[in-house]
């Protein structure tokens, strides 16, 4: 079993104020892989006070300087890349090819991508008025990051942060930790000063909230459920911090009848389940126009039934376990729920997939037959289990893809790209992918409405850790 009880502080590993012990479960089999410390009060207050005292010097740091350090950190990821994909194979549960094609990688990419996007901000620039526009960095940020896809929003809160000349105190998700630890580790050996980048594990409760109510921390980014974003925007209105949130989805996937059917559903289906359902941008709703519908559902059933669970440390395209037993047991509840509305359970159902007892694996599930009213329509489930839902028209495609929460992400299938725009314009989301096309790095990420607010990513992510001061000379 691996220690990790030390939290980075201030360029040190130190160990926490009091013993408080927490076991990292292997979601594949529930057993301890690892011990950390669960950080509390005292363990943030030193963070920040880190953070606090680093950023007087690290925020004049030129954009050259922190390029290379950035360049350097990029290289020592390249070097330790497969550490990263262990890591969250092993207590994410992800499956080794996915972890190394896609979970791993995104910590890579978001790094080119971020690089890039610095070389094109503009910390100075004249208006048309003649007066002048300075950028600058906000402050001391608290970064707290989720366990569905852990490098990928580390990166996408610390790297900007670093990037921009911002300090930060990182809690990630305390049911991932040792990616985040493993990242801490390469930031240290890049040479990022002192107190610059700062990890205290922890929950929510103890460690996280002190994050958002701290009057010495200028912004706060969370990435997580859409109740806890609305708690920490609440905590957070006292000291008037910057807030920004990237939370829940239930994304519609409209498959127009001029689409290539089969593809469309395939794509549709595999993405849904891709990293076992535990996508916030997941397409989960499928909406099918009407004419092909019948023709669409045994196509999915069919998908459906040839995606394989298996274990994580097997090469290979399949799905993992979910994360935890909580996880699982919400994911079974809406199961149950689906069933009792009177939707039609096409493939999957209650309980786990046979030989795949000892973990929290869950049955690829699908249900046809569904209105947007019921519950598995409308409440995030984060886990493999996908709503099939007829509609007649493009206009009532819109209205079904419109009436929800959420407005993360959306994705269409048609071979009338006028249509495509069109449709997509009427969308309130904050991506839309056109027949299966891919998020990039350097590209913003977030949503609408209960979905969040600002954006990951690019140059509008680095833009998020930014202020504006403004210069007004005499004529």
């Amino acid at each position: 079993m691996l220690i990790k009880r030390k939290f980075f502080i201030d360029g040190k590993w130190i160990d926490p104020a009091q013993k408080n012990d927490l076991e990292v479960l292997n979601p594949t089999n529930a057993q301890p892989i690892a011990v950390i410390s669960m950080g509390q009060s005292q363990d943030m207050e030193l963070a920040i006070e880190a953070a606090k005292k680093a950023f007087q010097s690290y925020s004049q740091t030129s954009i050259e300087e922190r390029l290379t350090l950035l360049e350097r950190l990029l290289k020592i990821y390249e070097r330790r890349y497969d550490e990263m994909v262990q890591t969250i194979t092993l207590e994410l549960g992800a499956p080794v090819t996915m972890s190394t094609e896609q979970q791993a990688h995104t910590g890579l990419g978001h790094l080119e991508g971020f690089i890039a996007g610095l070389r094109q901000i503009k910390t100075r620039e004249t208006l048309p008025n003649g007066d002048i526009i300075c950028r600058e960095p906000i402050g001391v940020c608290g970064l707290i990051t989720p366990w569905n896809w852990p490098i990928n929003q580390i990166a996408l809160k610390v790297i900007p942060a670093l990037a921009t000349g911002c300090t930060c105190v990182l809690k990630p998700s305390e049911q991932t930790p040792l990616n985040a630890m493993l990242f801490a580790e390469m930031i240290e050996e890049a040479g990022f000063p002192a107190g610059s980048f700062n990890l205290v594990n922890g929950d929510g409760i103890s460690a996280g909230a002190v994050l958002s109510k701290h009057k010495d921390v200028d912004m706060v980014s969370f990435t997580g459920s859409t109740k806890a974003g609305i708690s920490i925007s609440k905590s957070a209105t006292d000291t008037i911090k910057r807030v920004t949130l990237e939370l829940g989805g239930k994304s519609p996937n409209i498959i127009f009848d001029d689409a290539d059917i089969e593809a469309s559903i395939v794509r549709g289906v595999q993405t849904c389940f891709l990293n076992s359902g535990q996508s916030c941008d997941a397409p989960t709703r499928m909406l099918i126009q009407q004419s092909v519908y019948e023709k669409a559902t045994l196509i999915a059933k069919s998908a459906a039934e040839a995606v394989l669970v298996g274990m994580p440390n097997e090469e290979g395209d399949h799905i993992g376990p979910l994360v935890s037993q909580v996880q699982f047991e919400r994911v079974q509840d809406m199961i149950k729920k689906g069933i009792t509305e009177g939707a039609n359970l096409l493939v999957g159902g209650i309980g786990k997939p046979a030989g795949f007892e000892a973990g929290y694996f869950a049955k690829p599930t699908v249900f046809s037959n569904v209105t947007n009213e019921m519950n598995i329509a409308r409440e995030e489930i984060f886990g493999p289990v996908l709503v099939l839902i007829p509609f007649a028209d493009e206009q009532q495609a819109i209205e079904i893809a419109n009436d929800t929460d959420y407005g993360l992400a959306a994705y269409i299938e048609t071979n009338d790209i006028n249509r495509a725009e069109r449709v997509a314009t009427r969308l309130r989301v904050g991506m839309v992918h056109i027949n299966g096309g891919p998020h990039r790095y350097g590209s913003p990420f977030g949503g609408y409405k209960y979905s969040g607010v600002g954006r990951e990513g690019g140059v509008p992510g680095l833009e998020d850790f930014l202020e504006i001061k403004t210069l007004h000379y005499p004529d």
